[in-house]
């Protein structure tokens, strides 16, 4: 946008509430697009779940760590803000314990699994839709390869296999291997990067941030909405995008007046549980070409290295329902307990640092990504609709192509989120 170019006046404007990656999706698209526009964050820093704190060789991920494959909008975003990214490489382990020792081998039946999730993509999807649990049930798995993809569904969706949606798993899976999501990127200089350089150009391009302002009350009509935060500050505007995490809507932590009858919609998605601990150890004590390893009887039950980056840096991660069970609280001190016995050296003895943050006791965000149960495929494509052209939502929770739980799908939805409103401008222009 040139310096000359109409601006709309930021009293009419938009307020786009939360600042994580749909949030500066939104806010920077309409700040370029000459929307005046206020970005409303609880925090005092960008990002959401993204957060990255210093580390001695890599900064440390507290939060989303990895690019998921190759997401077209994501990997042009890491190059437009110059960042370097690499791809984690390694062999993958799982620890088998025999008469109180064991050790890390190749998983067997892993073709097995990987025939299962290759089922997925070309799914021929029932009238009724299952559980995992309920579809894993109905094919002729070894107890082992069963054992294995749930482990892996509850893990990485953050989920509980006797929910998890088996169409949204077919969805998600057809996503993925459209944008090679088997292989795995970190930012080389912290995924904060990226967020921060998205509040950047929305700020060169005009825009309004404030920071530390929890939002307490969104009162609207039909064009126009007033956004009251803690702090005693309000901002009114023409519409508002609202990208509060999916545990924080369900918690009603903010109060709509009046009370839009979608957010009963996002009732029918789950807020799944996730909690890792980074490891800074004096040196390596385990094998330079294992990149993941499972040892699915320990707490954490997955593991990995920076493999290609030969750090002294272990993370250990646990999630959906093992997580639910165990609690949050011995994380750390289990985590050590594990390692030093599928690597046989005790870890406390090398330990430098530590770093955790537990997300399901954040009061911003309540939990760590969304899941879809059973019954609720089309949860996410209902709350992609505006509501009266005035309340327009976007994060995570409201991917529609499949990407749940991802910054990929985070972007995309704040990117949707922000068509929909210049959409609205161009109408009320021509009117």
């Amino acid at each position: 946008m040139s310096p000359m170019s109409p601006r709309i006046a930021s009293s009419h404007g938009v307020i786009v509430v939360g600042a994580g990656m749909a949030g500066l999706a939104a806010a920077r698209t309409l700040a370029e697009a000459g929307i005046g526009v206020t970005l409303v964050e609880a925090q005092d820093r960008v990002g959401g779940r993204i957060y990255t704190v210093p580390g001695g060789e890599l900064p440390i991920e507290l939060g989303a760590e990895f690019i998921h494959g190759l997401p077209l909008e994501l990997i042009r975003l890491v190059d437009e803000a110059g960042l370097t990214r690499f791809e984690l490489e390694g062999e993958t382990g799982c620890f088998r314990e025999w008469h109180g020792t064991g050790r890390l081998e190749p998983c067997g039946n892993q073709r097995e699994v990987d025939r299962l999730f290759d089922q997925l993509s070309n799914f021929n999807p029932p009238q009724t839709d299952l559980s995992f649990s309920e579809f894993v049930a109905q094919r002729n798995l070894s107890q082992e390869a069963a054992t294995l993809a749930t482990n892996y569904v509850e893990g990485f969706n953050a989920a509980d296999a006797h929910r998890i949606s088996i169409l949204a798993l077919a969805k998600q899976q057809a996503a993925e291997d459209l944008i090679s999501g088997d292989r795995v990127f970190r930012v080389a200089k912290g995924y904060a990067r990226v967020p921060e350089f998205l509040l950047h150009r929305f700020l060169e391009a005009g825009g309004e941030w404030v920071p530390s302002a929890p939002v307490r009350t969104i009162s609207w009509h039909p064009g126009s909405v007033k956004v009251e935060t803690n702090t005693g500050r309000t901002f009114q505007g023409t519409a508002v995008i609202l990208t509060l995490p999916l545990g924080v809507l369900q918690a009603d932590t903010v109060s709509f007046v009046p009370q839009p009858q979608i957010l009963a919609v996002a009732g029918q998605l789950a807020m799944g549980p996730a909690a890792r601990v980074v490891y800074e150890f004096d040196r390596r004590f385990w094998p330079d070409d294992i990149g993941f390893f499972f040892a699915p009887q320990e707490t954490p039950p997955t593991w990995w290295t920076t493999n290609p980056k030969l750090t002294s840096m272990l993370t250990g991660w646990i999630a959906g329902r093992k997580l639910t069970e165990l609690g949050t609280s011995n994380l750390p001190e289990a985590g050590l307990t594990a390692i030093s016995k599928i690597l046989g050296t005790d870890a406390r003895q090398r330990l430098l640092r530590l770093h955790h943050h537990d997300w399901q006791t954040d009061a911003h965000s309540l939990g760590a990504y969304t899941y879809v149960p059973r019954g609720a495929v089309h949860a996410s494509d209902e709350l992609s609709l505006p509501v009266e052209s005035t309340l327009f939502f976007a994060g995570e929770h409201t991917d529609t192509s499949g990407h749940w739980g991802t910054v990929h799908g985070a972007l995309r939805s704040g990117y949707r989120a922000a068509k929909q409103v210049l959409a609205q401008v161009g109408l009320i222009q021509k009117l």
